[in-house]
């Protein structure tokens, strides 16, 4: 259920001066430095709000501090502005002060606002605040990468949030990456790969290597980038010998720069070879510059 917004938006009356603004920010300065939180009214809190949208941006770093220090009480009024108010000032800085509370109860504002906000920090700050919440941010982060409308700025915000939020559910990827939806795999084996990484997930490396072998010559191909940056060549060395030969042009090349990535020496006669074979003079021209780079190394 969405926060509940405020009745009573904040309005012309509630705006602050400069003046207003300084001296409130000087006065949450001192209880922030003494562990004090801030009065919960909903006055006090639209106050505050609205200084969200003030021009100097230690003030602002303020009034989210004490908003977050507030917490809980303080997310219906943020909700509202993030998604009312015509300051897009007020509006990111809304989101990032949403992301220091980290309360599932925003949830779906957040994802209003990801999905329907123009501006680009509005869309990174509610996304880096679906990440904070972690798991129950999951499903919906990936159902928004099914939608004809996200941008490829928003799939990259996506991918970024999965896989923070992935390191504090190590298992969600292990079904997602099983998803019918091509763009759901790539983004699951994306938080695999961070998994890898981390060590959190006992799966996520053999999820990745049989990601190689995905019916998607798109997952194929993003899998072998992920699997370059990722992984040792004795776990995917033979894998990727056989994508050499893929039928997908994007996955041959891709495959290439990998085995360049990982410095596996052990794979200059199989590039040869795919040199040799190769008939796509962009593919080849990657193949070369990968054997070239393995030549120079060894």
């Amino acid at each position: 259920m969405a926060a509940e917004a405020s009745n009573h938006p904040i309005n012309a009356a509630e705006q602050l001066t400069e003046q207003e603004a300084y001296e409130l920010a000087e006065e949450l300065k001192l209880k922030l430095a003494e562990q004090i939180i801030p009065s919960s009214d909903q006055d006090s809190i639209k106050k505050m709000v609205a200084g969200l949208g003030d021009p100097r941006g230690g003030l602002r770093l303020t009034f989210a501090q004490s908003l977050g220090s507030i917490g809980t009480a303080a997310i219906p009024i943020l909700c509202d502005a993030l998604k009312n108010n015509p300051n897009v000032l007020i509006r990111r800085a809304s989101a990032k002060t949403l992301n220091i509370i980290g309360s599932e109860i925003a949830l779906p504002n957040l994802i209003e606002a990801f999905r329907t906000d123009d501006d680009p920090v509005v869309q990174g700050s509610s996304a880096g605040a679906m990440a904070t919440i972690g798991e129950p941010a999951i499903e919906s982060l990936l159902e928004i990468l099914t939608d004809r409308n996200c941008s490829a700025f928003q799939v990259g915000l996506i991918n970024l949030a999965l896989s923070f939020a992935g390191s504090k559910a190590p298992d969600v990827f292990n079904q997602a990456v099983q998803s019918e939806n091509p763009e759901i795999r790539i983004a699951a084996i994306t938080a695999l790969a961070e998994q890898v990484h981390s060590e959190t997930n006992n799966q996520a490396k053999v999820l990745l290597v049989r990601a190689l072998k995905d019916d998607s010559s798109e997952v194929r191909a993003e899998a072998a980038t992920i699997a370059g940056k990722t992984l040792e060549p004795e776990d995917i060395i033979n894998e990727l010998y056989q994508l050499l030969k893929d039928q997908n042009t994007q996955v041959r090349k891709n495959t290439a720069l990998a085995l360049m990535k990982m410095e596996a020496l052990e794979s200059i006669n199989q590039l040869n070879e795919a040199i040799s074979s190769e008939k796509d003079d962009q593919v080849k021209a990657v193949l070369k510059v990968a054997l070239n780079q393995l030549v120079t190394l060894k």
